[in-house]
């Protein structure tokens, strides 16, 4: 299960979400399926489910869901901003 590290917030937007690292005062957005895709995460759902949800719901093949989502999530990692749970 991933959940954001303890020293990022998370707010909502009308168009995804902005995450601020509180370590460094930086900020990143995303977009409205980087937010699904992240909400998705934090509410316990793996890669591959998210994937295939994307898949059902948007006009993305399912591969091409599979590697955004994958991409997205070590990109947050590498940054710092997500963490796997105990």
């Amino acid at each position: 299960m991933t959940r954001l590290r303890t020293d990022v917030a998370c707010c909502p937007t009308d168009e995804g979400m902005v995450l601020l690292d509180e370590r460094d005062g930086r900020y990143w957005q995303l977009n409205a399926t980087g937010a699904t895709v992240l909400q998705a995460l934090l509410d316990g759902a793996g890669p591959e489910q998210i994937a295939d949800r994307l898949a059902a719901t948007r006009p993305v093949p399912r591969d091409r869901a599979a590697a955004d989502v994958t991409a997205l999530l070590d990109r947050l990692t590498r940054c710092g901003l997500v963490v796997d749970a105990p």
